[in-house]
């Protein structure tokens, strides 16, 4: 592998890096930690870093054991995120219409939350952030069919979650 350079190599993957801690820790400041800590050391390691096949899944690994670390010292895993800023409404929808749209949108923000860790970390992994099946089990150090009866799961249990409060309201 070339010679790592921070505002090219590792710059770059601090969006993902944020959010993926971010879903971790649910706590925005805690993941802005999490992230700088985890890209100045692996800047600290670029010298070791020659024989990592992917940087990327190697910085994100290396944020999620991090980010993790924080939970388990807090013992505070399901803290809600924060309230955070929609998208910008499409003006074609009415009032009535954005704001139910909003509620949903918050009610499967809720449930995701409530996932247990590694379920939230996979589903961020893969359907938020697009990450290869492979790319995933190996930032998680699972295997490829772990990773995709994970998301198997998580992905039911949100969909189940989601239908029971449209349909009872529970």
């Amino acid at each position: 592998m070339k010679q790592i350079d921070f505002r090219y190599d590792l710059l770059p993957l601090k969006d993902k890096l944020f959010r993926l801690a971010l879903r971790i820790v649910q706590d925005r400041p805690e993941a802005e930690d999490v992230t700088q800590d985890t890209l100045l050391r692996v800047w600290e390691r670029r010298e070791e870093l020659s024989q990592v096949k992917s940087l990327e899944a190697y910085v994100l690994t290396t944020g999620r054991n991090l980010a993790l670390d924080r939970c388990r010292k807090r013992e505070a895993q399901n803290i809600s995120l924060e309230e955070t800023t929609a998208d910008t409404p499409d003006s074609a929808l009415t009032a009535d219409r954005q704001m139910e749209a909003d509620e949903k949108r918050q009610r499967v923000h809720d449930i995701f939350n409530r996932l247990p860790e590694t379920q939230r970390t996979v589903m961020q992994l893969r359907d938020i952030e697009g990450k290869t099946t492979r790319e995933v089990a190996e930032i998680m150090g699972l295997t490829e069919e772990n990773v995709k009866v994970i998301l198997f799961r998580a992905r039911r249990t949100v969909r189940e979650q989601y239908e029971k409060l449209e349909n009872y309201g529970l």
